[in-house]
């Protein structure tokens, strides 16, 4: 239950003072449906209201002056502005009013009127002005306009000082809440208490005021980080202490391995050592294996699969598209059934008999590996006994997907794999839950992709090159930018790319994007796969993890609107075979200072981890590395990159207190649990993980 010191921060925003019909949805939209959303709403700028007199204006400042009203030029039509001419001892300025305001404007500023006016300055072709003054105000209410004020964020239809005004009232019913910061952490980092931070969040004096560094917001961060990470803290305990099958080894996954064509990195020993370690501890493994492209993950969980199926129990190997189920299918089948193992592929294309034989392998335990796509969480899937699911790219689907599977068995253990590096500094932020083994090697004889970059104006170059290759059996992807927010638009500018390189290579120049349905999208990549196509046009929307080693050349289109991250995970998709790679970033210069630093990165790099830290670096806070969609939290205060240094304290400190305070029950615990129920972050919560 919320505790009820936090009821009027959780009331609706329409409890808020002039909050209606009208204004509640725009609120909502701004902020959110409650009051404490509309709390931690947070101003980006703060403007400086200069009192001054009309000869010291200056263009484009926000300033105040004390003035007269000398005449008013009333406008009747919306279309023309209303001007009110008004003078100091020093000089005249005109107040400029649009839209049909005349006779109420008349009615409140009179000839001869003082008034106090406040707002931005413009220098016109009529000479000095103020276009709607954010001020103007009788001389005994000039103490209502503020020489510093925050700006709110906006929308049409609520300007920035009526969301200052909700902000404001919000702020009223903040309580005093039980301080659940550690006192000797407090002061060594001269944190303020909770409801000060807030005071001095909605009351900047200064741009310093506003930086995630200040050490009010550096407070309310750490609130929000802690409250995460006792979320995870617990999730982890709770399964720890959720029984699950002891997997006995023998040695089957050793003699796998030792029949495959090459050797396990020391990375790779590592890895699966960790999972086998999970195997045996009698609790439910949730462990991430994190790897770069070809790294040598799936073969790590093929070994872990035959250890399982070794003890006579049943694994599932689920990945989010049909093609990337195929490949790792083609991966792990031919050593398994090597060695007696039965593994199926099931898709959604399985019909009648040939699918009814693969369940009823499945229903008796004769298949001991299933690897498929959401095909394999549908009701009518019925394993003997699975004990464990290896989730690829597992942030591709939701956590009631994951669950669904998982259902399948009764506590089954899970290894979720992604190729995503996720720099070390983010990874409690994302997996704070699970345990994390980190693949950092490349598997050795993988020849490096020489990395170029070229100006747009060199296209045609590269396009004569390409023609070369791809009459000498060579295979390409190319990749077209995004264009804008509009896929439709990605898709013209990829169609037009598609009909300029058929002119030149020909006719074995295949397109693939988001808005092809499912089975025409994987007929065109299993024709590139296959070789019948020499050239692969795809937009960013499309998952190109298909495993073509005979594709040697990656062109990507204005690499420069790509993030570094995402230029890295594209050029892994070449450079799999034993032939030597290219990738061609085509830019259109001038770069900024940014995107010339990507490119370059790339070009001495590709390791996959220092990739991501870079791109951590560059890019800052915000959307780090685009992973937002891969389950980085939706932080309203905290900086992944400005507050990277305490999302490790918290992590520590989360754990340190479930070690001593399990469930929350001493008096920081039970005033911690109002944190969590502060910001939502409890363990019951869907929490985005694998397990």
């Amino acid at each position: 239950m919320r505790p009820e010191i936090l009821f009027p921060l959780f009331s609706p925003v329409t409890s808020l003072k002039g909050v209606g019909p009208r204004v509640a949805p725009l609120l909502e939209r701004l902020a959110g449906p409650l009051v404490r959303d509309v709390l931690w709403l947070q101003p980006h700028s703060v403007v400086r209201r200069t009192p001054s007199v009309i000869s010291a204006a200056l263009d484009g400042e926000v300033m105040t002056f004390e003035v007269v009203v000398e005449s008013l030029q009333i406008s009747r039509s919306a279309a023309r502005p209303t001007r009110i001419r008004v003078f100091d001892q020093t000089g005249f300025m005109s107040l400029v009013f649009f839209g049909a305001y005349g006779s109420q404007l008349e009615q409140r500023h009179p000839v001869n009127a003082r008034r106090v006016v406040s707002g931005k300055v413009e220098l016109s072709q009529y000479g000095l002005q103020m276009v709607h003054p954010d001020y103007m105000v009788a001389p005994e209410k000039a103490g209502d306009i503020p020489q510093v004020e925050p700006i709110y964020p906006a929308t049409e239809g609520l300007p920035p000082r009526r969301v200052r005004g909700f902000v404001v009232e919000a702020q009223s019913r903040a309580p005093e809440l039980p301080e659940w910061q550690d006192p000797a952490w407090l002061a060594r980092e001269q944190f303020p208490a909770w409801r000060e931070a807030l005071e001095r969040l909605h009351a900047p004096q200064n741009e310093a005021d506003l930086s995630p560094l200040s050490r009010h917001r550096r407070r309310l961060a750490y609130d929000e980080l802690l409250a995460h990470q006792l979320a995870m803290a617990q999730r982890k305990a709770a399964r720890r202490r959720e029984p699950a099958a002891r997997i006995v080894m023998g040695d089957l996954g050793d003699r796998i391995r030792a029949g495959l064509p090459f050797r396990f990195t020391a990375a790779q020993d590592r890895a699966l050592h960790e999972i086998r370690s999970d195997l045996i501890a009698g609790e439910r493994m949730s462990r991430l294996v994190q790897g770069d492209v070809g790294s040598g993950k799936t073969v790590v969980a093929m070994c872990a699969m035959a250890d399982v199926a070794r003890a006579g129990a049943q694994n599932a190997l689920m990945a989010p598209t049909e093609i990337l189920a195929r490949q790792h299918f083609e991966t792990i089948s031919g050593p398994l059934a090597a060695h007696g193992i039965g593994v199926i592929l099931l898709t959604g294309r399985d019909r009648g008999a040939a699918r009814a034989e693969k369940l009823r392998g499945l229903a008796t335990g004769a298949i001991k590996v299933a690897v498929g796509t959401h095909a394999l969480f549908q009701d009518d899937v019925v394993f003997q006994n699975l004990q464990m699911a290896v989730i690829d790219e597992q942030h591709r689907f939701g956590v009631a997907e994951r669950q669904r599977l998982q259902a399948k068995g009764e506590s089954v253990h899970v290894i979720a794999m992604s190729a995503t590096p996720i720099p070390r500094t983010l990874e409690l932020t994302m997996y704070g839950d699970l345990d994390v083994s980190r693949i950092e090697e490349k598997p050795p004889g993988r020849t490096p992709v020489a990395t170029r970059a070229a100006p747009m104006n060199r296209l045609d170059e590269v396009v004569a090159r390409l023609k070369d290759a791809a009459a000498g059996g060579a295979q390409a992807f190319w990749i077209c930018p995004l264009v804008s927010e509009s896929e439709l638009s990605d898709l013209a500018a990829a169609e037009m790319r598609v009909i300029a390189l058929r002119e030149v290579i020909g006719a074995g120049v295949g397109l693939v994007h988001g808005k092809m349905p499912a089975a025409e999208k994987d007929a065109v990549m299993a024709d590139f796969a296959d070789g019948k196509l020499s050239v692969l046009v795809a937009t960013t929307v499309v998952e190109v993890g298909v495993n073509v080693p005979n594709a040697t050349i990656m062109v990507i289109e204005q690499a420069e609107r790509f993030g570094l991250a995402q230029l890295h995970q594209l050029r892994g998709r070449v450079g799999r075979g034993v032939r030597e790679s290219a990738c061609v970033l085509l830019y259109d210069p001038p770069l900024s200072e940014t995107a010339q630093q990507r490119l370059d990165i790339l070009r001495r790099t590709d390791d996959g981890f220092l990739i991501a830290e870079r791109d951590l670096e560059l890019r800052g806070g915000g959307d780090a590395l685009g992973l937002r969609q891969s389950g980085l939290p939706d932080y309203v205060f905290v900086d992944v990159f400005a507050h990277r240094d305490l999302i490790a304290v918290a992590g520590d400190d989360a754990r340190l207190i479930i070690a001593r305070d399990p469930d929350l029950t001493s008096q920081r615990g039970l005033a911690l649990r109002t944190l969590q129920e502060l910001f939502d972050w409890k363990a019951g919560a869907g929490l985005r993980d694998a397990g």
